[in-house]
């Protein structure tokens, strides 16, 4: 088997003498000549959080639609209690108790949480109406075993991704999951809003639930999970407890290599103000915000949700008018709400979500990367297909996107590689200022460490780079300083030499040292 020296396990915990609740056994799937899973074997205890670890494009995905019936395997089996099942849909992995928890869940906005819950499945009074009474008895009982305080009657519409999840888990406990998968539950959520999801699967746990969590987040995984599999390249690699074990041998597994450089911050040297930002302030959403970013420095803009770091950035670039103040690059004051302008006078934004506001995700990856340069893309009145591709091409290569054809649709790639095409569409603008915001979110550690390098060498090569970020560690690692701020203000700067966690969180939440 691929990998299988790395393992430092059989495959499985192997917990007591009961059989796993939900398992796979040598499965193997393929899509064309792509071998998504290749032999892979997979087991889930009752009272157990089982962790899946991988890069992007190593298999997590296509397993968790096996388990869940989305897919059927080529070969190898699915068990359920050491018996094998088939999955021909969804529907029938639900029945077994199987229900999966997607990052950001799909509900009915116009209907009740209650309704949400229940919907297809509403208890019946007489006469074959919905019984309203015991269907918010019935969700207030599922919150309560969760130990959450939501409101039955209250509308879907205008839920926070967080208590959306709550929902969605609600209504695999109404009917009877043993089984919870968790699909990067926590990309979207705040620290205090990952604390809580965690109180609450380990609460399930606790009643013999058992949980697969995947996160690309590596200290989650040490904090909830028991064991954790590992996958690589579609091959299963390791299958361990997580107690003994290292980031470091972790990173390793994922990758196939030792991953050192993680944070690879080259030294530079720091040039004129490349970007100024005097006094900005937009009413009731940031207010006298000042800072300045020079040539060859990455600064980093911390803080908590809601802090107002992204609506800072979004004004700087003109997404967004300003009130009050001004912004400067090189010297030259641009105008409010106009993005234009910024582009103009080398200004680039990076978007925090890629997939609504960074890329056409029907579109190739070509014309994605042309976006920003379709006039220097013209020739007469149409623009040039070779050119076009010839662009793509080259920054393809420059940031080692992996990927089929370049006429391929974005949405085929990975989220790492998706990143890369949003980056090579700003970049490819030769823009003096980058405001890149939350670079890494939601891909993997080994291209999170491509997309580090990728900032280093930019910063090194004399461009300003303004990065909001929310992890800390990245900050910490790539920051020459730290800029924090607190409900809509900057209330810290804290320069490389003397940025900690401590520092960071302490001026982020309002606190005095």
């Amino acid at each position: 088997m691929t990998g299988a020296a790395e393992a430092t396990a059989p495959h499985g915990p192997g917990t007591g003498d009961a059989p796993p609740v939900l398992a796979l056994a040598g499965v193997s799937k393929s899509f064309g000549a792509v071998r998504a899973l290749r032999d892979v074997s997979l087991e889930l205890h009752a009272g157990e959080a089982h962790a899946l670890a991988g890069e992007n494009g190593a298999g997590k995905s296509t397993l968790v639609k096996t388990l869940s019936g989305v897919h059927r395997p080529d070969s190898g089996q699915v068990l359920m209690d050491g018996r094998p099942v088939e999955f021909h849909k969804p529907a029938d992995a639900q029945r077994h108790g199987v229900a999966v928890i997607y990052q950001e869940p799909t509900m009915f906005p116009d209907l009740s949480v209650a309704e949400n819950i229940f919907i297809g499945r509403q208890p019946r009074a007489s006469l074959g109406r919905i019984d309203r009474g015991a269907m918010r008895a019935r969700a207030a009982e599922l919150f309560a075993r969760l130990g959450v305080a939501l409101d039955p009657e209250q509308p879907a519409r205008g839920l926070s991704i967080a208590d959306q999840q709550l929902v969605e888990i609600a209504k695999a406990l109404s009917r009877d999951a043993r089984v919870l998968i968790m699909d990067e539950p926590t990309a979207a959520l705040s620290v205090n809003e990952v604390a809580r999801l965690f109180t609450v699967v380990k609460a399930l746990r606790e009643q013999g639930c058992a949980v697969l969590f995947i996160s690309h987040r590596l200290d989650e995984i040490f904090e909830l999970c028991q064991r954790v599999t590992t996958l690589r390249d579609g091959a299963w690699i390791a299958g361990e407890a997580v107690a003994g074990l290292t980031h470091e041998a972790l990173i390793r597994r994922m990758v196939g290599r030792d991953l050192d450089t993680l944070y690879p911050k080259l030294d530079a040297a720091t040039g004129e103000v490349a970007l100024k930002v005097h006094r900005l302030t937009r009413e009731g959403v940031f207010t006298d915000v000042s800072f300045e970013v020079r040539r060859g420095e990455i600064v980093a803009l911390a803080g908590l949700v809601g802090a107002g770091r992204s609506e800072v950035a979004r004004a700087v670039f003109g997404v967004d008018r300003w009130d009050a103040g001004w912004v400067e690059v090189n010297g030259r004051r641009l105008p409010p709400a106009s993005p234009t302008a910024a582009m103009s006078a080398g200004v680039a934004l990076v978007p925090e979500d890629r997939r609504q506001q960074g890329l056409v995700m029907d579109q190739s990856i070509e014309r994605n990367i042309g976006l920003t340069g379709l006039k220097r893309l013209r020739r007469g009145p149409v623009i040039s297909r070779a050119a076009e591709r010839d662009r793509a091409r080259d920054w393809a290569i420059r940031l080692q996107l992996k990927f089929n054809r370049l006429s391929d649709a974005v949405n085929v790639l990975s989220g790492g590689n998706q990143q890369k095409v949003v980056l090579a569409k700003w970049l490819s603008t030769r823009p003096q200022v980058l405001i890149i915001d939350e670079p890494t979110r939601g891909i993997d550690v080994g291209t999170k460490a491509e997309v580090h390098r990728v900032l280093s060498e930019l910063a090194s090569d004399g461009m300003a780079v303004l990065m909001i970020s929310s992890e800390l560690p990245e900050v910490l690692g790539m920051a020459d300083r730290v800029l924090v701020m607190q409900e809509g203000r900057l209330v810290a700067e804290i320069p490389r030499a003397e940025a900690t966690e401590e520092s960071v969180m302490t001026a982020a939440a309002g606190r005095t040292s």
